[in-house]
Protein backbone atom coordinates (compact mmCIF):
# COMPACT_ATOMS: atom_id res chain seq x y z
CA UNK A 1 0.00 0.00 0.00
CA UNK A 2 1.48 3.39 -1.02
CA UNK A 3 1.83 6.40 1.26
CA UNK A 4 -1.18 8.11 -0.32
CA UNK A 5 -3.36 5.15 0.61
CA UNK A 6 -2.06 5.14 4.17
CA UNK A 7 -2.89 8.81 4.53
CA UNK A 8 -6.45 8.12 3.44
CA UNK A 9 -7.10 5.20 5.81
CA UNK A 10 -8.66 7.44 8.47
CA UNK A 11 -11.10 8.75 5.86
CA UNK A 12 -11.99 5.19 4.91
CA UNK A 13 -12.74 4.29 8.52
CA UNK A 14 -14.86 7.40 8.92
CA UNK A 15 -16.95 6.62 5.88
CA UNK A 16 -17.42 3.04 6.99
CA UNK A 17 -18.83 4.33 10.24
CA UNK A 18 -21.20 6.54 8.26
CA UNK A 19 -22.53 3.78 6.04
CA UNK A 20 -26.00 4.25 7.47
CA UNK A 21 -25.82 7.86 6.24
CA UNK A 22 -26.17 9.45 9.64
CA UNK A 23 -24.11 12.38 10.94
CA UNK A 24 -21.12 11.57 13.10
CA UNK A 25 -21.65 12.31 16.80
CA UNK A 26 -20.92 15.95 17.50
CA UNK A 27 -20.77 16.87 13.81
CA UNK A 28 -21.95 20.38 13.07
CA UNK A 29 -25.15 20.39 11.02
CA UNK A 30 -24.65 21.43 7.44
CA UNK A 31 -26.75 21.76 4.34
CA UNK A 32 -25.55 20.03 1.15
CA UNK A 33 -24.72 22.50 -1.61
CA UNK A 34 -27.33 20.94 -3.87
CA UNK A 35 -30.06 18.38 -3.52
CA UNK A 36 -30.01 15.10 -5.38
CA UNK A 37 -31.71 11.74 -5.14
CA UNK A 38 -29.91 8.57 -4.10
CA UNK A 39 -26.90 10.22 -2.43
CA UNK A 40 -25.12 10.34 -5.77
CA UNK A 41 -25.63 6.67 -6.64
CA UNK A 42 -26.40 5.59 -10.20
CA UNK A 43 -27.20 2.20 -11.70
CA UNK A 44 -24.08 0.05 -12.03
CA UNK A 45 -21.91 2.17 -9.73
CA UNK A 46 -20.23 0.72 -6.64
CA UNK A 47 -20.05 2.74 -3.43
CA UNK A 48 -16.56 2.65 -1.97
CA UNK A 49 -15.16 3.60 1.43
CA UNK A 50 -12.72 6.35 0.44
CA UNK A 51 -12.30 8.95 -2.28
CA UNK A 52 -11.50 7.10 -5.55
CA UNK A 53 -8.81 9.59 -6.54
CA UNK A 54 -7.15 9.33 -9.91
CA UNK A 55 -5.37 11.32 -12.61
CA UNK A 56 -7.14 11.72 -15.94
CA UNK A 57 -4.52 12.37 -18.61
CA UNK A 58 -4.60 13.07 -22.33
CA UNK A 59 -1.73 13.21 -24.77
CA UNK A 60 -1.49 15.60 -27.71
CA UNK A 61 -3.43 13.22 -29.98
CA UNK A 62 -6.31 12.83 -27.50
CA UNK A 63 -5.54 9.38 -26.12
CA UNK A 64 -7.11 9.34 -22.65
CA UNK A 65 -6.45 7.21 -19.57
CA UNK A 66 -6.85 7.21 -15.79
CA UNK A 67 -4.17 6.41 -13.21
CA UNK A 68 -5.55 5.28 -9.83
CA UNK A 69 -3.68 7.23 -7.14
CA UNK A 70 -4.17 4.52 -4.50
CA UNK A 71 -3.53 1.29 -6.40
CA UNK A 72 -1.44 2.61 -9.33
CA UNK A 73 -3.74 0.68 -11.68
CA UNK A 74 -4.48 2.25 -15.06
CA UNK A 75 -7.48 2.30 -17.38
CA UNK A 76 -7.37 3.13 -21.10
CA UNK A 77 -10.39 5.24 -22.13
CA UNK A 78 -9.78 5.44 -25.87
CA UNK A 79 -9.25 8.65 -27.82
CA UNK A 80 -11.16 11.86 -28.36
CA UNK A 81 -12.60 12.46 -31.82
CA UNK A 82 -10.26 15.43 -32.36
CA UNK A 83 -6.97 16.52 -30.75
CA UNK A 84 -7.41 18.34 -27.42
CA UNK A 85 -6.69 22.04 -26.91
CA UNK A 86 -7.65 22.31 -23.22
CA UNK A 87 -9.00 20.25 -20.33
CA UNK A 88 -11.04 21.23 -17.28
CA UNK A 89 -12.87 19.06 -14.78
CA UNK A 90 -15.52 19.21 -12.07
CA UNK A 91 -13.86 16.32 -10.22
CA UNK A 92 -15.58 13.60 -12.26
CA UNK A 93 -15.97 14.63 -15.89
CA UNK A 94 -13.23 15.87 -18.15
CA UNK A 95 -14.42 18.62 -20.51
CA UNK A 96 -12.01 18.61 -23.44
CA UNK A 97 -11.89 21.53 -25.86
CA UNK A 98 -11.38 20.40 -29.47
CA UNK A 99 -11.95 21.86 -32.92
CA UNK A 100 -15.38 20.21 -32.85
CA UNK A 101 -16.55 21.66 -29.52
CA UNK A 102 -16.31 20.08 -26.07
CA UNK A 103 -15.82 16.34 -25.73
CA UNK A 104 -17.01 14.93 -22.41
CA UNK A 105 -15.07 12.15 -20.67
CA UNK A 106 -16.61 10.36 -17.69
CA UNK A 107 -13.82 9.17 -15.39
CA UNK A 108 -16.30 6.96 -13.52
CA UNK A 109 -15.04 8.41 -10.19
CA UNK A 110 -16.88 10.87 -8.00
CA UNK A 111 -17.63 12.12 -4.51
CA UNK A 112 -21.14 13.13 -3.42
CA UNK A 113 -21.34 15.89 -0.83
CA UNK A 114 -23.94 15.17 1.84
CA UNK A 115 -23.14 18.20 3.95
CA UNK A 116 -21.53 16.64 7.02
CA UNK A 117 -20.05 13.63 5.20
CA UNK A 118 -19.47 12.25 1.71
CA UNK A 119 -20.36 9.22 -0.39
CA UNK A 120 -17.82 7.85 -2.91
CA UNK A 121 -18.47 5.92 -6.11
CA UNK A 122 -16.77 4.01 -8.88
CA UNK A 123 -18.36 3.21 -12.24
CA UNK A 124 -17.29 2.28 -15.75
CA UNK A 125 -15.39 5.19 -17.36
CA UNK A 126 -15.76 6.22 -20.97
CA UNK A 127 -15.95 8.98 -23.56
CA UNK A 128 -19.54 10.23 -23.81
CA UNK A 129 -19.43 12.35 -26.96
CA UNK A 130 -19.17 15.97 -28.11
CA UNK A 131 -21.12 19.14 -27.40
CA UNK A 132 -20.90 21.06 -30.68
CA UNK A 133 -19.57 24.61 -30.63
CA UNK A 134 -16.79 26.87 -31.86
CA UNK A 135 -13.85 28.68 -30.32
CA UNK A 136 -12.35 28.84 -26.84
CA UNK A 137 -14.57 27.29 -24.17
CA UNK A 138 -15.47 28.39 -20.65
CA UNK A 139 -16.92 25.64 -18.43
CA UNK A 140 -18.69 26.36 -15.12
CA UNK A 141 -19.65 23.35 -13.01
CA UNK A 142 -22.25 22.88 -10.33
CA UNK A 143 -21.69 21.22 -6.97
CA UNK A 144 -22.64 17.61 -7.82
CA UNK A 145 -21.85 15.41 -10.80
CA UNK A 146 -25.09 13.38 -10.70
CA UNK A 147 -27.51 16.29 -10.17
CA UNK A 148 -27.80 19.87 -11.31
CA UNK A 149 -26.12 21.21 -14.42
CA UNK A 150 -22.89 22.27 -16.12
CA UNK A 151 -22.53 25.45 -18.18
CA UNK A 152 -20.48 25.60 -21.40
CA UNK A 153 -19.87 28.90 -23.22
CA UNK A 154 -18.36 28.87 -26.74
CA UNK A 155 -16.55 32.14 -27.47
CA UNK A 156 -16.29 31.44 -31.20
CA UNK A 157 -19.99 30.87 -31.81
CA UNK A 158 -21.28 32.92 -28.85
CA UNK A 159 -23.43 30.04 -27.63
CA UNK A 160 -24.30 29.36 -24.01
CA UNK A 161 -25.17 25.71 -23.38
CA UNK A 162 -26.47 24.10 -20.19
CA UNK A 163 -25.91 20.35 -19.77
CA UNK A 164 -27.95 18.00 -17.57
CA UNK A 165 -25.60 16.32 -15.05
CA UNK A 166 -28.03 13.48 -14.30
CA UNK A 167 -28.03 12.57 -17.98
CA UNK A 168 -24.21 12.78 -18.08
CA UNK A 169 -24.02 10.39 -15.11
CA UNK A 170 -26.12 7.92 -17.11
CA UNK A 171 -23.91 8.20 -20.19
CA UNK A 172 -25.99 10.71 -22.20
CA UNK A 173 -25.35 14.28 -23.31
CA UNK A 174 -28.55 16.31 -22.96
CA UNK A 175 -28.73 20.07 -23.51
CA UNK A 176 -31.29 21.83 -21.31
CA UNK A 177 -30.74 25.12 -23.09
CA UNK A 178 -28.68 26.66 -25.88
CA UNK A 179 -28.74 30.45 -26.07
CA UNK A 180 -27.31 32.41 -29.01
CA UNK A 181 -25.76 35.41 -27.23
CA UNK A 182 -23.88 36.89 -30.19
CA UNK A 183 -20.97 37.68 -27.85
CA UNK A 184 -17.36 36.63 -28.30
CA UNK A 185 -16.83 36.32 -24.52
CA UNK A 186 -19.11 35.27 -21.71
CA UNK A 187 -20.21 32.49 -19.43
CA UNK A 188 -23.18 30.38 -18.48
CA UNK A 189 -23.17 29.49 -14.78
CA UNK A 190 -25.49 26.96 -13.09
CA UNK A 191 -27.69 28.06 -10.20
CA UNK A 192 -30.93 26.51 -8.99
CA UNK A 193 -32.96 24.98 -11.83
CA UNK A 194 -31.30 27.05 -14.53
CA UNK A 195 -28.32 29.30 -15.12
CA UNK A 196 -27.07 32.87 -15.24
CA UNK A 197 -26.02 33.85 -18.77
CA UNK A 198 -23.93 36.93 -19.51
CA UNK A 199 -25.58 39.47 -21.79
CA UNK A 200 -23.47 42.62 -22.07
CA UNK A 201 -22.94 44.07 -18.61
CA UNK A 202 -25.68 41.98 -17.04
CA UNK A 203 -26.40 38.46 -15.83
CA UNK A 204 -29.73 37.11 -17.08
CA UNK A 205 -31.33 34.11 -15.40
CA UNK A 206 -32.66 31.43 -17.75
CA UNK A 207 -34.94 28.60 -16.65
CA UNK A 208 -33.97 25.07 -17.64
CA UNK A 209 -36.30 25.41 -20.66
CA UNK A 210 -34.16 28.31 -21.91
CA UNK A 211 -36.61 31.10 -21.10
CA UNK A 212 -35.27 34.32 -19.50
CA UNK A 213 -36.83 34.94 -16.09
CA UNK A 214 -36.66 37.74 -13.54
CA UNK A 215 -34.76 41.01 -13.60
CA UNK A 216 -31.23 41.11 -15.09
CA UNK A 217 -28.47 41.51 -12.50
CA UNK A 218 -25.92 44.25 -13.22
CA UNK A 219 -22.36 42.95 -13.62
CA UNK A 220 -20.01 45.18 -15.59
CA UNK A 221 -17.43 43.22 -17.60
CA UNK A 222 -18.28 39.77 -16.18
CA UNK A 223 -15.36 37.31 -16.05
CA UNK A 224 -14.81 34.23 -13.96
CA UNK A 225 -17.39 32.06 -12.22
CA UNK A 226 -17.22 29.26 -9.66
CA UNK A 227 -19.63 27.29 -7.49
CA UNK A 228 -18.68 27.44 -3.81
CA UNK A 229 -20.11 25.89 -0.68
CA UNK A 230 -22.34 28.94 -0.34
CA UNK A 231 -23.47 29.57 -3.89
CA UNK A 232 -22.41 30.72 -7.33
CA UNK A 233 -19.77 33.47 -7.56
CA UNK A 234 -19.45 35.58 -10.73
CA UNK A 235 -16.65 38.12 -11.07
CA UNK A 236 -17.48 41.71 -12.11
CA UNK A 237 -15.39 44.86 -12.61
CA UNK A 238 -16.35 46.18 -9.16
CA UNK A 239 -16.30 42.90 -7.21
CA UNK A 240 -18.48 39.82 -7.42
CA UNK A 241 -22.10 38.73 -7.53
CA UNK A 242 -23.07 35.89 -5.20
CA UNK A 243 -26.12 33.99 -6.45
CA UNK A 244 -28.03 31.45 -4.35
CA UNK A 245 -31.24 29.50 -4.79
CA UNK A 246 -33.64 30.08 -1.90
CA UNK A 247 -37.17 28.68 -1.64
CA UNK A 248 -37.34 28.08 -5.37
CA UNK A 249 -36.16 31.57 -6.30
CA UNK A 250 -32.91 33.23 -7.33
CA UNK A 251 -31.33 35.54 -4.75
CA UNK A 252 -28.29 37.71 -5.52
CA UNK A 253 -26.06 40.05 -3.56
CA UNK A 254 -22.94 42.06 -4.34
CA UNK A 255 -19.53 41.61 -2.73
CA UNK A 256 -17.64 44.83 -3.63
CA UNK A 257 -13.87 45.10 -3.73
CA UNK A 258 -12.12 47.02 -0.95
CA UNK A 259 -11.71 50.71 -1.76
CA UNK A 260 -7.97 50.37 -2.47
CA UNK A 261 -8.35 47.56 -5.01
CA UNK A 262 -6.70 47.97 -8.41
CA UNK A 263 -6.13 44.60 -10.14
CA UNK A 264 -9.39 42.67 -10.37
CA UNK A 265 -10.01 38.92 -10.31
CA UNK A 266 -10.53 37.41 -13.75
CA UNK A 267 -10.96 33.76 -12.74
CA UNK A 268 -11.42 31.80 -9.53
CA UNK A 269 -10.19 28.46 -8.25
CA UNK A 270 -10.42 26.54 -5.00
CA UNK A 271 -10.84 23.12 -3.48
CA UNK A 272 -14.22 21.75 -4.46
CA UNK A 273 -17.02 22.36 -1.98
CA UNK A 274 -15.27 25.06 0.06
CA UNK A 275 -16.46 28.66 0.60
CA UNK A 276 -13.14 30.45 -0.03
CA UNK A 277 -11.67 30.75 -3.53
CA UNK A 278 -8.60 32.48 -4.94
CA UNK A 279 -7.67 34.50 -8.00
CA UNK A 280 -4.49 36.01 -9.40
CA UNK A 281 -4.40 39.78 -8.75
CA UNK A 282 -2.42 41.11 -11.72
CA UNK A 283 1.29 41.14 -10.84
CA UNK A 284 0.60 42.06 -7.21
CA UNK A 285 -0.27 38.70 -5.67
CA UNK A 286 -3.65 37.05 -5.18
CA UNK A 287 -7.17 37.68 -4.01
CA UNK A 288 -9.03 35.50 -1.54
CA UNK A 289 -12.81 35.71 -1.70
CA UNK A 290 -14.66 34.23 1.28
CA UNK A 291 -18.19 33.69 -0.04
CA UNK A 292 -19.47 32.82 3.43
CA UNK A 293 -18.19 36.01 5.08
CA UNK A 294 -18.65 38.08 1.89
CA UNK A 295 -15.12 39.48 2.11
CA UNK A 296 -12.14 40.04 -0.19
CA UNK A 297 -8.52 39.83 1.02
CA UNK A 298 -5.59 40.96 -1.12
CA UNK A 299 -2.33 39.11 -0.41
CA UNK A 300 0.90 40.48 -1.88
CA UNK A 301 3.58 38.09 -3.14
CA UNK A 302 7.26 38.56 -3.95
CA UNK A 303 6.86 37.15 -7.47
CA UNK A 304 3.87 37.46 -9.81
CA UNK A 305 1.69 34.34 -10.04
CA UNK A 306 0.45 32.41 -13.06
CA UNK A 307 -2.24 30.46 -11.16
CA UNK A 308 -3.51 30.20 -7.61
CA UNK A 309 -5.87 27.78 -5.81
CA UNK A 310 -7.33 28.15 -2.31
CA UNK A 311 -7.25 24.92 -0.31
CA UNK A 312 -9.40 26.52 2.43
CA UNK A 313 -8.34 24.01 5.07
CA UNK A 314 -7.88 24.64 8.81
CA UNK A 315 -4.36 26.04 8.24
CA UNK A 316 -5.47 28.24 5.32
CA UNK A 317 -3.09 26.89 2.68
CA UNK A 318 -3.05 28.57 -0.72
CA UNK A 319 -1.18 26.79 -3.53
CA UNK A 320 0.11 28.69 -6.56
CA UNK A 321 2.47 28.55 -9.52
CA UNK A 322 4.65 31.60 -9.92
CA UNK A 323 6.06 33.07 -13.12
CA UNK A 324 9.30 31.13 -12.61
CA UNK A 325 7.44 27.80 -12.79
CA UNK A 326 7.72 27.03 -9.07
CA UNK A 327 4.90 25.56 -6.99
CA UNK A 328 4.64 27.88 -4.00
CA UNK A 329 2.52 27.60 -0.84
CA UNK A 330 1.24 30.47 1.27
CA UNK A 331 -0.88 30.82 4.36
CA UNK A 332 -4.05 32.83 3.87
CA UNK A 333 -3.62 34.61 7.18
CA UNK A 334 -0.83 37.09 6.52
CA UNK A 335 0.31 35.60 3.23
CA UNK A 336 3.39 33.90 4.69
CA UNK A 337 5.36 31.84 2.16
CA UNK A 338 5.73 28.40 3.76
CA UNK A 339 7.21 26.38 0.90
CA UNK A 340 8.40 26.39 -2.70
CA UNK A 341 9.70 23.83 -5.17
CA UNK A 342 12.46 24.34 -7.68
CA UNK A 343 11.12 25.50 -11.08
CA UNK A 344 9.31 22.44 -12.43
CA UNK A 345 7.37 23.99 -15.31
CA UNK A 346 10.33 25.50 -17.15
CA UNK A 347 10.14 22.98 -20.01
CA UNK A 348 6.72 23.76 -21.43
CA UNK A 349 4.51 22.87 -18.47
CA UNK A 350 1.18 24.59 -18.06
CA UNK A 351 -0.01 26.27 -14.89
CA UNK A 352 -3.54 25.25 -15.86
CA UNK A 353 -2.85 21.69 -14.72
CA UNK A 354 -2.63 22.68 -11.03
CA UNK A 355 -5.38 21.07 -8.93
CA UNK A 356 -5.71 20.45 -5.20
CA UNK A 357 -7.57 18.05 -2.93
CA UNK A 358 -7.77 17.72 0.83
CA UNK A 359 -4.16 16.56 1.21
CA UNK A 360 -2.22 17.03 -2.02
CA UNK A 361 -1.73 19.23 -5.05
CA UNK A 362 -0.94 17.94 -8.55
CA UNK A 363 0.80 19.69 -11.41
CA UNK A 364 1.86 18.33 -14.77
CA UNK A 365 5.40 18.56 -16.11
CA UNK A 366 5.02 17.42 -19.75
CA UNK A 367 8.67 18.12 -20.53
CA UNK A 368 9.66 15.41 -18.06
CA UNK A 369 6.60 13.25 -18.82
CA UNK A 370 5.55 13.38 -15.15
CA UNK A 371 2.86 14.64 -12.82
CA UNK A 372 4.21 15.88 -9.49
CA UNK A 373 2.27 15.20 -6.31
CA UNK A 374 2.91 18.06 -3.87
CA UNK A 375 2.46 17.81 -0.09
CA UNK A 376 1.52 21.45 0.41
CA UNK A 377 1.26 21.05 4.19
CA UNK A 378 4.91 19.99 4.33
CA UNK A 379 6.70 22.92 2.74
CA UNK A 380 5.69 22.11 -0.86
CA UNK A 381 7.53 18.79 -0.68
CA UNK A 382 7.30 16.69 -3.84
CA UNK A 383 5.84 13.48 -2.41
CA UNK A 384 5.80 11.54 -5.69
CA UNK A 385 6.52 12.07 -9.36
CA UNK A 386 4.05 9.94 -11.29
CA UNK A 387 4.12 8.50 -14.79
CA UNK A 388 0.67 8.62 -16.34
CA UNK A 389 -0.54 6.00 -18.88
CA UNK A 390 -0.53 8.65 -21.61
CA UNK A 391 1.85 11.56 -22.02
CA UNK A 392 0.57 14.21 -19.54
CA UNK A 393 -0.07 16.94 -22.09
CA UNK A 394 -3.33 17.62 -20.24
CA UNK A 395 -4.00 16.32 -16.72
CA UNK A 396 -6.57 16.76 -13.98
CA UNK A 397 -7.47 14.96 -10.77
CA UNK A 398 -10.75 13.04 -10.65
CA UNK A 399 -12.68 11.36 -7.84
CA UNK A 400 -12.80 14.58 -5.83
Amino acid sequence: MNSRALLLLPAALTIAALSACTPAPGAAPSTPPESGDGHGAIAGAAEVAEPPLGLLSLDAEGNAAVLDLLSDETADLGATAAPPAALVSDGRYGFVTTAEGVEVIDSGRWSWDHGDHFHYYLAEPGILGTVAGEGPVTVTSGALSTAGTTGVFFAGSGEAVLLDNKALSEGRIEELLRVETGADAGLVAPVGDGALVTEGDALVYHDDDGSPAGTPVECVDPAGAITTRVGLVVGCADGAVLATWQNGELATERIPYPAEASDRALSFDGRKGRPTVASVAGTTGFWLLDSRERTWTLVSTERPLARVVAVDDAEGHVVAIDVDGRVVVYLADGGTLVGATEPILAEGGSASSLVVDEQRAYVSDPGAGLVHEIDYADGARIARSLETPTAPTFVTEVGR
